[in-house]
């Protein structure tokens, strides 16, 4: 007997001819027809335990694999759980595709189970909110939200696909109380009936006409802006007149993930200092001589070109302050609002920044066969001012805890960037631990720092770890989490340990949102709402399948992170609760 083909299986399809191969998801009546369908076309299921992680995975697979992510979530709560992640996308500018539940078409506004306007409430947080009325308008709905989120700026898609929709339609007739076309019992019924009958015969015949044909999905082209030869003829010139050129680069250098490698190639032989940000970290490995790791802004002040790749002078640059007026600023981006935002460039440059960085250097390499002597002097003076920084940092690493208790978090971090081998990929969630971290660890290659990007939202780690784990599978996941951002996310370590996925999750553990309570303390003399308790997290994570250990003396760490290592390799996820000692380390740091 042939299987009935419904809905889901349509949309299934279609994710499949568009490489999805992993769909994230917290299971409901309103979108069972999806997770089957893609079951049966091999693609794997990951459950998750709240809604938003599954958005957060779909995050993380857009950004790494060249297609959009993907998750499916019930109607109503399950839709506005994913809120906030979906938010993060945007800003992050993640392709992804949301699809939602929703109540059965004839029933809306009638008070059915989870039954609210969701188009309203997610349309702000998207690129394009798209509805579906009928079965044969998901496999097209599907080919667009992919076109969508990938094409010009990349973001979140939101499909809604009503459950009347996705069933089989024997099974949706039965719903509505009727039978089959055709069929008739004999019996008389009143006319209102018979009325009512006729017209949610007529209403599901409408929604299942020529709906449940397994049609090949269309791949649409990616559209992005281009730059012309004008505006790289009159960056190159900028360049070369300049002496202290610097280069900005951040995530959105990376949009096109095929093209890292050419994107690194290219800043090397542009041979300008340059600065990595967000998912950029890691772009050129470990120790490349162009890159800068500290004191930026006096970088930037000292600087007379400055070149953004994908960087907006937003709070990150003090809204543009961190640049001198003086200073010729090159900005290319995707997002018009974000070239002029709070600086006016003296060149804007609307287009994919990792194109640009490519052809800008073909372009100096035409037109000069050597590079200024001055940019030779100014690198120099950056790479000693950045390793006076790192020698300093060392040294503070080598210090006892404070106080005598608990691990120096410098030292911590030290030792997690000595066990993180070439195929590491490092997930952040955070504040204080994570900003001290991110002096210290070093990414190996591109696409291997995953930070939530410009919303800083706590809770993204377990999320984008599943995500990371699921794309990159033989390589080692490396979740830095603070005490405070973990507890958003601790329960996925049952699906972690579920789906064998061997994260191996470190816990800043200082028992304090330190981050807001250096300001608040110091500015309102009050710890209100900012201290935890140093809980025994390494303990919850054993309940829910996974591997902890406590880390509360630096000369374990050997024995621990090597057994952590061992347990991860065979599918066990790993949490590492490390008691951190008190540290200014990051005094003064802005928290607002």
């Amino acid at each position: 007997m042939s299987k009935t083909i419904h809905g889901g299986d349509v949309v299934a399809r279609h994710l499949y001819e568009h490489g999805v191969r992993h769909l994230f998801t917290l299971c409901g009546g309103h979108i069972s027809p999806i997770l089957s369908g893609a079951k049966a076309l091999g693609i794997r299921i990951i459950d998750v335990r709240h809604e938003a992680n599954a958005a957060f995975a779909a995050d993380v697979m857009g950004r790494l694999s060249g297609t959009a992510g993907v998750c499916a979530v019930t109607a109503g709560p399950g839709v506005t759980n994913t809120l906030t992640a979906v938010k993060n996308a945007q800003m992050a500018q993640s392709p992804m595709v949301v699809f939602g539940g929703a109540t059965a078409t004839a029933l809306r506004g009638r008070g059915a189970l989870q039954d609210i306007d969701q188009m309203e409430v997610i349309k702000p947080h998207v690129k394009k909110a798209i509805p579906v009325a009928t079965v044969r308008d998901l496999g097209p709905a599907v080919d667009e939200a992919f076109r969508v989120a990938r094409s010009g700026v990349p973001g979140p898609v939101f499909v809604e696909t009503p459950v009347d929709l996705l069933y089989p339609e024997g099974v949706v007739r039965e719903w509505y109380g009727m039978k089959a076309p055709g069929d008739d019992d004999g019996k008389s019924k009143p006319l209102a009936a018979r009325a009512l009958e006729f017209v949610l015969n007529r209403h599901v015949d409408d929604l299942f006409s020529g709906g449940t044909k397994l049609l090949r999905g269309e791949r649409a082209g990616v559209h992005a802006p281009q730059h012309s030869a004008r505006q790289l003829q009159q960056a190159a010139k900028a360049l070369l007149k300049a002496k202290r050129p610097l280069l900005l680069v951040s995530s959105q250098a990376l949009v096109d993930v095929a093209n890292v490698e050419r994107v690194a190639d290219a800043i090397g032989r542009l041979g300008i200092p340059v600065f990595l940000s967000g998912m950029a970290r890691g772009l050129l490995g470990k120790n490349h001589p162009l890159q800068m790791r500290h004191k930026r802004r006096l970088a930037l002040k000292d600087s007379d070109c400055v070149v953004l790749a994908g960087v907006t002078a937003d709070f990150r640059l003090d809204y543009g302050a961190h640049i001198k007026k003086r200073a010729h600023l090159i900005s290319a981006n995707l997002r018009t609002a974000d070239l002029y935002k709070n600086r006016i460039p003296d060149l804007a440059v609307r287009t994919d920044p990792g194109a640009f960085l490519c052809a800008l250097a073909d372009e100096l390499d035409l037109v000069a066969h050597e590079r200024p002597s001055s940019w030779q002097h100014h690198l120099e003076h950056l790479r000693e001012r950045n390793a006076a920084r790192d020698a300093e940092i060392e040294r503070d690493a080598e210090k006892g805890p404070a106080g005598g208790v608990g691990v120096n978090p410098l030292a911590l971090c030290w030792h997690i960037e000595q066990h993180v081998s070439d195929k590491g990929i490092f997930v952040v969630d955070g504040g204080d631990f994570i900003g001290t971290a991110s002096y210290i660890v070093r990414p190996r290659a591109p696409l291997r720092w995953l930070d939530p990007g410009v919303f800083g939202t706590l809770g993204v780690g377990a999320g984008f770890a599943m995500g990371a784990k699921l794309q990159n599978p033989d390589d080692d996941v490396w979740l830095l989490y603070g005490d405070g951002s973990v507890g958003f996310s601790l329960a996925e370590f049952d699906t972690f340990a579920r789906h064998k996925l061997g994260v191996i999750a470190v816990v800043g553990n200082d028992g304090c949102w330190s981050q807001i309570a250096r300001d608040q303390v110091k500015l309102l003399d009050d710890d209100v709402g900012v201290m935890l308790e140093q809980t025994p997290y390494h303990k919850a994570v054993e309940g829910l399948g996974g591997k902890g250990f406590l880390l509360d003396d630096i000369t374990d760490v050997e024995r621990v992170f090597k057994e952590a290592k061992a347990a991860a390799a065979a599918g066990i996820p790993v949490l590492i609760n490390a008691h951190l000692a008190k540290s200014d380390f990051r005094e003064g740091s802005l928290s607002i």
